[in-house]
């Protein structure tokens, strides 16, 4: 079970790793940006990839009416989620520690991974929800107003991930270290439990 232990508590800390670096990035380019646009989204707010990019993003947006870009303090996600994350971080840096130096279920593994999972899950569907609302709640007084060939209004969403055309722009949304390391710490807590009920069945 301390091997167990050990890999729970290293995952854990891979969560940790939001706080240093970006989760998700979303780039676009077009013909008239040879240096593609580019928003870096932490867990705590956007920043852009160069200095001017949040700006210049808004800039376009303005034409077709989009809201500006959030800042943290107009998004609950951005208070709320470091502080859950943070939480869940410590809870299975106690149950790996926990594990080391005295015997407990690695059930309590598979709960924490499950639990993660869950909070992961819903913090993706409420992006997607975010990008949804972001590029389709549009200004009606917008100075340009484009629908589509059956003549709805057209939307401008960037993918949840994956590329996207919007207009004459390739829109290209991906996870970034940040979200690399949540993924991994996530499995990681999985992979204790295998290794906690293989070391148990040995005993």
């Amino acid at each position: 079970m301390k091997r167990a232990g050990i890999i729970m508590v290293l995952g854990s800390i891979f969560l940790l790793g939001i706080f240093v670096f970006p989760l998700w990035n979303i780039r676009l380019g077009a013909p008239q940006y040879p240096e593609p646009l580019g928003i870096n989204i932490y867990i705590n707010g956007l920043q852009g990839e160069n200095e001017f990019d949040i700006q210049n993003i808004d800039g376009l947006n303005h034409y077709i009416g989009m809201k500006t870009l959030p800042k943290p303090e107009d998004m609950w996600e951005f208070s709320v989620f470091p502080k859950v994350v943070a939480l869940m971080a410590g809870i299975g840096i106690v149950i790996g520690l926990l594990s080391v130096f005295i015997k407990i279920s690695p059930t309590w593994f598979l709960i924490w991974f499950v639990s993660m999972s869950v909070l992961g899950a819903l913090g993706i569907y409420d992006f997607n929800l975010w990008l949804v609302d972001y590029g389709s709640d549009l200004d009606p007084n917008a100075i340009m107003k484009l629908v589509n060939p059956d003549g709805t209004p057209m939307q401008y969403n960037p993918p949840l991930i994956g590329h996207k055309k919007l207009l004459n722009f390739d829109a290209f949304s991906y996870p970034r270290a940040g979200g690399i390391l949540l993924g991994i710490g996530i499995i990681l807590s999985l992979v204790a439990y295998f290794v906690g009920k293989k070391s148990q069945s040995s005993t």
